[in-house]
């Protein structure tokens, strides 16, 4: 009896110390989506389908996953396999995790994108025989075909590789930077010269720290541009530099010493507009692994961020530190303002093999909390989402996580293979303690015109109380930790909610021009105390 009871003592004590740690517990669940993807993507967006596209560049070989029907790509001036019967873009169905492979036909090596007014997925520029090429993936219902499109009557005046996009007020897009070119180029192409950014093109540092450049549409409408540790306030249409920032201490900020940046939420009247810049590599880890100096793939990352209210007169940068040194980083906007801070690597650079000890804890970046107090810990991970990985928001509130390839081909040996794993993360508004506030939308409206008033309707568990939102969050395309084209724009609410019928009416404004928010689809998700329903696709339109 007495070892029965010594038994049941021990039973109790481990359970209580199960409890007890599990009660600090770091936020935040993970839940693998997809076992085999078929690639790695480098490159993924979201769209209005509760559809993903993963997209790999070409010149890789084989991927995992065969093209449908026995279909295959002749590319004759392909560098590793001319003829290629396997896929190096899919698309991921949400609502089972499905895989469908799709077809492109040229090399979309650090290329980049971003979504039209319509919805489709504009893709510009790559390597080899993709640098001046341009592409389009209209999106549809998972039922359907649809697939990439490559444009044959329109490409890029030059080369683009490792370039930004930015969807402008009217609808058009704008290409900044790649390799060697300090000029802009537009989508539809506009005719006359581009200004010319010197600190796009040469950094001054022998490292060319100027790739896929930070570029963001401020809601005055013009663009903040910044590259290395240089920053410009840039007039697309009279194309001219307006003014310069301050620089950006502690070192590089971009491609191949990335960090990652966003513009935090814009809210109220929308005259404010304040970025953040988080992470990086130390200046010379790229160049000394490129010169052969392995020893510099332990480089200790930047553990730094700054903090740039770029419509204020006179802007500085505000530095703090992150709990975590952070390479190849990504940084996402939730729907509740807040940011997630995901993916990457505590040292070394970017590039293949050249950064190592993987960064498995995401972070919170809570923007309206003092200085000081902005930083939380949350979950890690356990798969290592180093070079090539991409992060992005879904509309139910968790954030797709995907990629990570630092070989140069498909291999899947040593530190780190080739990642054809898909994860989701869920932040702690989803956990079960906040279920009872999270809001249902019963009805809301598809198209918006700007400055309108609309309703939509939810229900709740508990009553609606307390801070209440109505959100815009874009689609961006998400490679080399940085998400093009990401905003997020909270909406005025501008009367009482009202219940009716047991359902609540929420009259809210959209935004009142598109250099607030461009013409396109978004999530327009309701927040509740902090916690987001399930986004609803709406169409912003003039």
């Amino acid at each position: 009896m007495a070892a029965l009871i010594y038994l049941c003592l021990q039973f109790l004590c481990f359970a209580f110390a199960i409890i007890g740690t599990c009660a600090q517990c770091p936020p935040g669940t993970w839940e693998l989506l997809v076992e085999n993807a078929g690639i790695a993507s480098m490159h993924t967006a979201v769209t209005r389908w509760n559809t993903v596209v993963l997209l790999d560049r070409t010149g890789i070989g084989l991927s995992n996953i065969s093209l449908p029907n026995g279909e295959c790509r002749d590319d004759p001036t392909d560098l590793a396999l001319t003829h290629d019967c396997s896929a190096h873009s899919v698309l991921l169905n949400l609502d089972d995790n499905s895989i469908r492979p799709l077809e492109i036909l040229t090399d979309t090596w650090c290329s980049s994108g971003q979504f039209l007014p319509d919805g489709t997925l504009f893709q510009s520029g790559g390597n080899d025989d993709g640098t001046t090429k341009f592409r389009t993936f209209t999106p549809c219902e998972s039922n359907c075909s649809c697939d990439w499109v490559e444009l044959q009557n329109i490409t890029l005046s030059q080369g683009r590789w490792y370039a930004t996009n930015q969807i402008l007020p009217d609808g058009s897009i704008i290409i900044v930077g790649g390799i060697g070119i300090s000029s802009v180029e537009y989508y539809p192409p506009r005719p006359g010269g581009a200004v010319n950014f010197p600190f796009l093109a040469e950094s001054g540092d022998n490292q060319t720290d100027n790739l896929y450049p930070y570029v963001h549409l401020l809601p005055q409408g013009n663009l903040f541009i910044f590259s290395n540790n240089q920053s410009v306030l840039y007039d697309y249409n009279e194309n001219e530099i307006v003014s310069f920032f301050p620089q950006l201490p502690g070192g590089p900020r971009n491609y191949p010493s990335a960090g990652s940046s966003v513009m935090l939420a814009l809210e109220g009247n929308y005259s404010t507009a304040t970025i953040v810049i988080c992470g990086g590599a130390q200046y010379g880890a790229y160049l000394n692994q490129s010169l052969g100096n392995d020893s510099s793939v332990n480089s200790t990352a930047n553990g730094s961020c700054g903090r740039i209210v770029v419509t204020d007169p006179n802007p500085a940068w505000e530095m703090e530190d992150m709990p975590l040194v952070r390479i190849m980083g990504d940084m996402v906007m939730l729907p509740t303002g807040d940011v997630l801070i995901i993916n990457g690597a505590q040292a070394g650079s970017q590039g293949f093999g050249f950064a190592s000890n993987p960064c498995l804890t995401p972070v919170l970046y809570q923007p309206d909390q003092p200085e000081g107090s902005r930083f939380m810990m949350l979950n890690p991970g356990s798969i290592p989402r180093m070079y090539h990985s991409t992060a992005n928001l879904l509309p139910d509130g968790r954030i797709l996580i995907a990629g990570s390839n630092t070989n140069y081909y498909y291999t899947f040996t040593g530190d780190f293979p080739t990642e054809l794993r898909v994860e989701a993360f869920s932040p702690d508004y989803l956990s079960a303690n906040n279920s009872n506030l999270r809001p249902v939308v019963v009805k809301a409206p598809q198209m918006v015109q700007y400055g309108n008033l609309y309703n939509v309707y939810v229900t709740v568990l508990s009553s609606l109380m307390g801070t209440l939102e109505v959100n815009f969050a874009s689609a961006p395309f998400a490679t080399h930790s940085f998400s093009q084209g990401q905003r997020l724009v909270k909406l005025n609410i501008t009367r009482n909610v009202s219940q009716v019928n047991g359902q609540y009416r929420i009259v809210f404004q959209t935004p009142p021009n598109g250099m607030v928010a461009p013409p396109g689809y978004y999530m327009m998700f309701v927040v509740n105390q902090g916690v987001p329903s399930v986004a609803c696709w709406v169409q912003l339109t003039s």
